[in-house]
């Protein structure tokens, strides 16, 4: 169970990017998490380089609610140990954690939004669900393209790099990404789902 304790207000909320840290798995489609981080941080003027936590983080200030910007550290596979931290010292709940990821079961560029659900066979997921003892949490799920055949060793595929078109088509989500991120954060999800689950 997620043990809350430290300073929080009703507004607080942690966004985290699911990556491995090494600069060796920069660009790959298991980092796609970290490159939506990074372009939040880009975009809100917020370097996420305090060192805390099993990870980076910034804090930015997006109207009256202060938001947590996460890159654990710890490798995908223990993405958990990172955010259960940050979340337990700053007293957010489960309910105002949103996690970036990638998604091979979608098409590159596609997102899929929700507010739960099980870890669908993505470790960092079952990894996050174990630290925060619950599956109620938000996601948004960057596809990242199928394998190519049914052959094709996983690891090799995600910790492959893109297509310059399927990195065009994931960079051209950004926008979208952002503004889910932020009607999320408004409570308004069912919006974020009908406007950018496409």
């Amino acid at each position: 169970m997620l043990k809350l304790f430290g300073k929080s207000s009703q507004e607080d909320w942690l966004i985290a990017g699911l990556g491995n840290p090494e600069p060796k798995y920069d660009g790959t489609r298991h980092n796609a998490g970290f490159a939506a981080l990074d372009e939040l941080s880009r975009r809100w003027d917020v370097p996420v380089t305090k060192a805390k936590f099993q990870g980076l983080y910034g804090i930015a200030q997006q109207g009256e609610r202060k938001v947590y910007l996460l890159k654990p550290m710890t490798y995908m596979n223990l993405s958990g140990n990172s955010i259960g931290s940050l979340a337990a010292f700053y007293k957010i709940p489960p309910q105002r954690v949103i996690v970036l990821c990638d998604d091979i079961d979608q098409q590159p560029g596609k997102l899929r939004i929700r507010p739960q659900g099980s870890a669908g066979g993505h470790n960092g997921l079952k990894s996050i669900i174990a630290s925060l003892s619950s599956q109620e949490f938000n996601r948004i799920r960057i596809g990242v393209g199928k394998k190519p055949s049914p052959e094709y060793d996983l690891a090799d595929w995600v910790l492959g790099r893109f297509s310059a078109e399927d990195k065009k088509a994931i960079e051209g989500r950004w926008d979208d990404l952002e503004k889910a991120c932020q009607l999320i954060m408004e409570g308004k999800l069912g919006e974020a789902q009908n406007r950018y689950n496409r």
